[in-house]
């Protein structure tokens, strides 16, 4: 299949409102005889149900957790950005469009990014409007602040919970329309795989997590809103529940899998403590912006610290590097996500990290608090300082932090064309779940902004498109589609409850984070990633003899669910393998050790790996096949990133 962005003609700026006017509509009165189905309600997931239910679609709603608002969008702390350049500090749409083209390293679709930041303005009133609290100055506009990556503040904010607080917006507007009876909301539902009828996409299977009941579910189209697969590392910042199962089901129907292998380190979290760990705390990147990162200048003052000989209050100024601020004068302690994360990872392996473990480095507020005193920074942060003070004991208005990088997002995802349908017709990913925004690195405060945008700004005029297209024919589940896909549903769920083995899935699922942080995580090698292939094939083969699933179908089973979605995460780890060997650049915050400037910065490539990658399913087992679309720059230069 030859790939086909369906990128629009013209000039960057009208691409969208043209290609808007082109698109098919559905008439309103006809909107009602059909059917969509929606599989998340995190911001992408509910914007869009709300969104095309309010337009008179019929809207069917699913998530495994026990409600909505539950979704992983509800963790997102520091912000979203928007280009309404309230500071009037310089900030446009083209500035925003071209600091998250620089900021992905430029591997990202010029005509998608610029669609995002056009339509972010939009996105601030609409959440405004549903009555988001957004932190305001003291003239009564909305405040802002920076993030990395940026020169300008363009970030709103919430305090430390922006996430939650735009999820209840979209979880509202969603509500009114179940209580409309526009949205049929199913929770406890988990998707198990996508129906395909004549190559279309028609429904989904899913599974009652209470009953355990196989259900077919038929619709004109279905979108995917599912968020990313940061899980396959095991320790990340998403939440336990977060996985791949959706969006690799829809890839081995047939949608391609883009940039796999494109996942975002995140410089801010609460470092490791032991094997007890399921997951990781993020610390918001906004604390960026008045706390100061640094490590001791010498191994040997490091070693001191992390024997608890001095403390760390007692170092002077000049035994302290702040690394980022002498590194990158120009963006300091804001620099991107990648940048600050290769940064720390670099002194730990120089022997000069802190904590007992020496896998750390500090986020000093000691200046702020003197400069803006301890009841601004209180009100700013406070409620990020008492959730690192829970988790660690440590008070961080009277001792630095201690972060440390971890996996938090991923930029790979489900390959969509510019209405963010893939490559199954009828079958549309949004948010995290696609490709489709952030190129090899995403600005922090951005993943809010897609989700949002992909359901409340793009989703309604595309899908209108594809539905005209197909006509309001009935759709149901007596297609024998329906039943061929529930029997391979039942099937592999009872080839997971045959499992009696002696090893828990939780430890293959360790196991294989384990050899992802290694081998495919901040620094990658061809040496390192061949290993990690077979150990990932080693670990997979002994998974379907070694591991066991106790109890049954028919009940409240986690054990089966984690199972499903750790047999999933192998495969993916080895597509994500595949693809981190294809690339031979450094990008974004992929780090080849193959491929590095002089200064020991990541070095593209642009002659030969400026494309997405995108992976289409063969059979089991089997390679999969590359495919390339070719990035074309018309309105950015191709330069090497500099942040000094």
């Amino acid at each position: 299949m030859m790939l086909d962005s369906k990128i629009p003609d013209g000039p960057l700026a009208e691409k969208w409102s043209k290609h808007k006017f082109n698109l098919k509509l559905v008439n309103p009165s006809n909107k009602r005889k059909y059917t969509v189905i929606v599989v998340g309600t995190g911001l992408a997931g509910s914007s869009a149900a709300a969104s095309l239910a309010e337009l008179g679609y019929n809207v069917k709603s699913f998530c495994f957790q026990d409600s909505p608002r539950r979704a992983h969008s509800i963790a997102a702390q520091g912000g979203i950005n928007a280009a309404k350049n309230y500071q009037n500090d310089g900030d446009s749409v083209f500035r925003l469009f071209y600091d998250t083209v620089k900021g992905g390293d430029y591997r990202a679709r010029e005509a998608n990014v610029y669609r995002l930041a056009d339509v972010s303005v939009n996105i601030i009133d609409q959440c405004v409007a549903q009555g988001v609290p957004f932190a305001r100055e003291y003239g009564g506009l909305l405040d802002n602040r920076s993030f990395g990556g940026a020169q300008v503040s363009r970030t709103f904010y919430a305090r430390g919970q922006t996430g939650q607080q735009l999820l209840l917006g979209a979880y509202s507007a969603q509500s009114r329309q179940i209580k409309l009876g526009k949205i049929e909301q199913y929770s406890r539902h988990e998707m198990m795989d996508v129906v395909t009828v004549d190559g279309q996409a028609k429904g989904i299977i899913t599974r009652d997590l209470i009953t355990g009941e196989i259900e077919s579910h038929a619709a004109h189209a279905v979108l995917l809103c599912t968020g990313g697969y940061g899980n396959v590392f095991y320790l990340s910042t998403n939440a336990m529940g977060c996985n791949v199962t959706a969006t690799w089901k829809a890839h081995k129907r047939g949608a391609y899998f883009g940039n796999p292998c494109f996942t975002q380190i995140h410089p801010t979290c609460i470092p490791v403590s032991g094997e007890h760990q399921s997951k990781l705390t993020l610390m918001s990147e906004s604390l960026r912006n008045d706390g100061r990162v640094w490590a001791p200048k010498t191994k040997e003052i490091a070693e001191k610290l992390r024997k608890s000989e001095i403390k760390v209050t007692d170092l002077k100024e000049e035994d302290r590097d702040y690394f980022l601020e002498r590194k990158y004068p120009a963006f300091g302690n804001l620099v991107p996500r990648d940048v600050a994360s290769r940064n720390a990872k670099e002194i730990v392996d120089e022997g000069r990290g802190v904590g007992k473990s020496g896998i750390a480095v500090y986020l000093d507020f000691a200046e702020s608090i003197s400069r803006l005193g301890e009841d601004s920074v209180r009100a700013k942060y406070g409620n990020l300082f008492d959730m690192y003070y829970q988790i660690t004991d440590e008070n961080p208005y009277q001792q630095p932090m201690r972060i440390y990088p971890a996996v938090h997002y991923t930029m790979g995802g489900l390959w969509v064309d510019y209405n963010l349908q893939t490559t199954v017709p009828g079958l549309y990913c949004l948010g995290e779940a696609n490709f489709s925004d952030h190129g090899a690195n995403r600005l922090g405060a951005s993943a809010l902004m897609q989700g949002l945008a992909d359901g409340y700004f793009v989703i309604p005029y595309t899908i209108g498109d594809y539905l005209a297209t197909i006509g309001p024919a009935a759709v149901d589940t007596s297609h024998p589609a329906f039943a061929e896909t529930k029997k391979h549903v039942e099937e592999r769920i009872q080839k997971l409850l045959s499992l009696k083995g002696t090893r828990t899935v939780d430890e293959f699922h360790r196991d294989l984070g384990l050899i992802m942080w290694e081998y495919c995580g901040m620094a990658r090698s061809e040496e390192g990633l061949i290993k990690a292939k077979g150990l990932i094939q080693e670990l997979r083969a002994s998974f379907w003899k070694d591991a066991i699933v106790p109890g049954t179908n028919e009940e409240v089973n986690t054990s089966l669910e984690k199972a499903g979605r750790v047999a999933d995460f192998l495969e993916l780890g080895e597509l994500m393998v595949d693809d981190a060997l294809d690339r031979r650049e450094s990008c974004g915050g992929h780090f080849r050790l193959e491929s590095q400037t002089e200064e020991g910065e990541a070095l593209r490539d642009d002659e030969n790996y400026a494309y997405v990658a995108a992976w289409e399913y063969k059979a089991d087992n089997s390679p999969e096949e590359l495919h390339k679309e070719e990035l074309v720059y018309e309105n950015v230069k191709l330069s090497q990133r500099s942040y000094k």
